[in-house]
């Protein structure tokens, strides 16, 4: 189906519904055209998009209750990736991200992933984990039996502490007690295992321990000390998988075959190197940190998650796999801890994040995890493909020459001419954006 907006005359083409995400051209819309069609696909009032304006966002007023000593708002851009078909439901993926070449690298990536059938994730239960330390003991390991045995009474306390959320099917499911060595003498670890259902679950989580201390000191005869939710959050993974077909990674340069041996060769690396790794891991945390920020969600406990969990068998290694299929095609993996949430903080009090979450069309947690799982996964083969096949500054540095030329001082139609001309130099730095500038405008610089 192709639409003509009442905006421009850009033409754009909208396959099978406007409830798809494929919109081939969207970028080369103006703004107006840009949101009619986001809010027409994610069945939303246009007038919604509103929270989207700085002047409509988040408020002072609001600013000043989330966090202290507030002096102002900070805007970011917020983009919409496409053609992103997961677990058979199309989406739209609001981003936010200051960075060039995410939201189109991801954008490309998801098409070819689309074409080859789309993206297809599994969640595990929402359980988080709840530390509380345990020290000055006499004994470790028989304060540890005795509290492994007290098992029942402890996860019955724990459900004291939130009788809502046991309402709504959460609730501690199981504790774990290890002894460690350290260098001031032997301590415990008593896990609380707590499915906190669609919130983050950190609030929750620390109410629960704190409601544990005392009973824990009787029981152990110890002292604790820390009580805090953990981040690793191992218990709570999400895994996205896909698969590319090889005549669809071919290019002028490469066939199919050749692209594809190029990109596990370039995942290879990232096995064999814990520097690479981290750069490549960075990669994928570009598309799941944004999807994270638009929905209002603690970006920081999932990158500390993701990375953490990328050390769990004593080296750094890549959080995605990428293989060779044996019919030749590329087929791609992940697996990371997902504290997402679509319940508490700034998932509900930020009116972007609040519109973020309808364009997603998520009600649930698990739903939203499988997502990031997936953009993490479209991230990465949009970063590999770059790297492998052309070289990550082709298609960034015509990106990067717009933001360049906007800190040179360049204004409305000067940001497109002063960006070509860096391009066409081969010089984008802000030294020649100057020169080039005050060429532009006819001035000596």
């Amino acid at each position: 189906m192709t639409v003509e907006t009442p905006y421009n005359s850009a033409r754009v083409t909208l396959e099978d519904s406007l409830t798809n995400s494929r919109i081939a051209g969207f970028y080369q819309l103006n703004m107006d055209a840009k949101r009619a069609l986001v809010a027409d696909t994610a069945g939303i009032p246009l007038d919604d998009l509103a929270a989207y304006d700085p002047a409509q966002g988040l408020s002072l007023e609001q600013a000043e209750h989330m966090i202290e000593n507030v002096i102002g708002v900070y805007a970011l851009p917020i983009g919409m990736a496409m053609n992103f078909t997961i677990d058979g439901r199309d989406r739209l993926i609001p981003m936010v991200v200051e960075e060039p070449s995410v939201v189109a690298g991801l954008s490309n990536a998801a098409r070819l992933v689309r074409d080859s059938g789309g993206f297809s994730t599994q969640v595990d239960e929402p359980r988080m984990i709840g530390q509380i330390q345990i020290l000055d003991l006499p004994d470790p390991q028989a304060a540890r039996e005795r509290l492994l045995a007290a098992r029942e009474e402890l996860l019955a306390l724990a459900n004291q502490a939130d009788a809502v959320l046991v309402s709504l099917g959460g609730g501690a499911r199981d504790i774990e007690v290890r002894v460690l060595e350290t260098a001031i003498g032997a301590m415990l670890a008593l896990h609380l295992i707590l499915d906190v259902r669609d919130a983050m679950g950190a609030n929750a989580v620390n109410t629960a321990v704190e409601a544990l201390t005392p009973a824990v000191e009787r029981i152990s005869g110890g002292r604790v000390g820390l009580r805090i939710v953990s981040n690793l959050a191992d218990r709570r993974l999400a895994r996205a998988s896909c698969r590319v077909s090889a005549e669809l990674l071919a290019t002028s340069e490469f066939s199919g075959e050749a692209a594809v041996g190029r990109i596990v060769e370039a995942h290879t690396f990232a096995q064999a190197d814990p520097y690479r790794a981290a750069t490549h891991n960075k990669g994928i945390m570009n598309g799941i940190d944004a999807l994270m920020l638009a929905t209002g969600n603690d970006w920081r406990a999932v990158e500390a998650g993701a990375h953490a969990y990328a050390a769990h068998s004593g080296a750094y290694l890549p959080l995605t796999s990428w293989e060779i299929a044996p019919e030749g095609d590329l087929v791609g993996s992940i697996e990371l801890p997902m504290a997402a949430a679509t319940f508490g903080g700034a998932t509900r009090s930020h009116p972007q994040a609040r519109l973020s979450l309808r364009i997603l069309q998520v009600e649930h947690a698990s739903e939203l995890a499988g997502i990031a799982a997936a953009v993490g996964l479209g991230q990465n083969l949009a970063a590999l493909r770059a790297l492998a096949m052309e070289g990550i500054q082709r298609g960034h540095m015509r990106l990067h020459a717009r933001q360049v030329a906007m800190a040179a001082g360049a204004q409305g139609d000067e940001i497109e001419q002063l960006a070509a001309a860096m391009i066409t130099a081969r010089t984008v730095r802000s030294d020649a954006a100057q020169v080039l500038l005050a060429e532009l405008r006819g001035c000596t610089p």
